[in-house]
């Protein structure tokens, strides 16, 4: 099995930044770079009406925006094994077929199809609710670096490969790492018949994170870890963070049949609401 980043090009603005993003992170983990754009045959390509000659044309711009792809990645990170990949097919499932090779996958918040107004585009939604290795949505624009990475938790075992993930990235960053848990008041802590201690509530939430974080400190002791325990709905409290860290990491258990829906409502919330990019590393 190959050991590979895996990033979508489209020649896209949001593409390019994932590029960069790829590139830098197969630096840091010392794997190849493999470049991936989709060609699909002209939509309505069957028997009584063939294919319009200038599908070669759509062919040659695709590897076109390979090229300037691969110019894009040795540019920012000249050291690293940079191939391209040109496959045939709907980009969503060319990337989902990736996964046998992938360490990760990269993609940009919205490619060239996208609607105008969509946050995150139909392809980063799909491969991040279908593939089981960590997907990480770029977000273009981020300007500087906060030298922080923020990882969500729970009170499962399911948060144990996002903990894995963003452990590892904050090592090979030289990051602190920010590992928040958001909790709310349960609706009949209100019932008047019911008395709760707050303070024992609160208690027992820091307890939950410092007991989940024990053994990832050992094995990472060089990683600043911020115990941050909020009241707060998760999505609201991962986006208000992600204003001051370099990089979101959610899991993600959600129990749906359908594609997406694997996803769960927090990790597809917080790759709406994110102001920076959003890995999402399924349990």
């Amino acid at each position: 099995m190959s050991s590979l980043i895996i990033v979508g090009a489209d020649g896209s603005t949001t593409a390019t930044a994932a590029i960069q993003w790829a590139a830098d992170d197969a630096a840091r983990m010392g794997l190849p770079l493999r470049i991936v754009t989709a060609v699909q045959r002209w939509p309505n390509d069957i028997p009584k009406f063939p294919a319009p000659e200038w599908e070669d044309a759509v062919t040659e711009s695709a590897q076109k925006v390979l090229a300037a792809a691969e110019e894009t990645a040795r540019s920012g990170q000249p050291a690293i094994e940079v191939t391209t990949a040109l496959v045939e097919g709907p980009p969503a499932l060319v990337l989902r077929e990736q996964e046998k090779d992938a360490t990760e996958i990269v993609v940009g918040t919205r490619g060239l199809g996208g609607f105008a107004g969509a946050v995150i585009g139909s392809v980063g939604i799909h491969v991040a609710g279908h593939v089981r290795c960590p997907v990480v949505v770029v977000r273009p624009g981020q300007t500087g670096v906060h030298g922080e990475i923020t990882v969500g938790l729970d009170d499962s075992d399911a948060c144990e490969p996002a903990l894995a993930y963003a452990f590892e990235q904050a090592r090979l960053r030289g990051s602190t790492l920010r590992a928040l848990y958001a909790w709310q008041v349960p609706v009949h802590i209100y019932a008047p018949e019911i008395v709760y201690d707050m303070d024992e509530f609160r208690a027992a939430h820091h307890r939950v994170v410092t007991d989940r974080l024990a053994a990832w400190r050992e094995r990472y002791p060089g990683v600043k870890v911020i115990e941050d325990v909020r009241r707060a709905h998760p999505v609201e409290a991962l986006s208000d963070a992600s204003d001051t860290c370099d990089l979101i990491v959610v899991g993600s258990h959600g129990r749906g049949a359908l594609g997406s829906l694997f996803l769960g409502s927090v990790s597809r919330g917080v790759l709406h609401h994110a102001r920076c990019s959003v890995a999402v590393v399924r349990s």
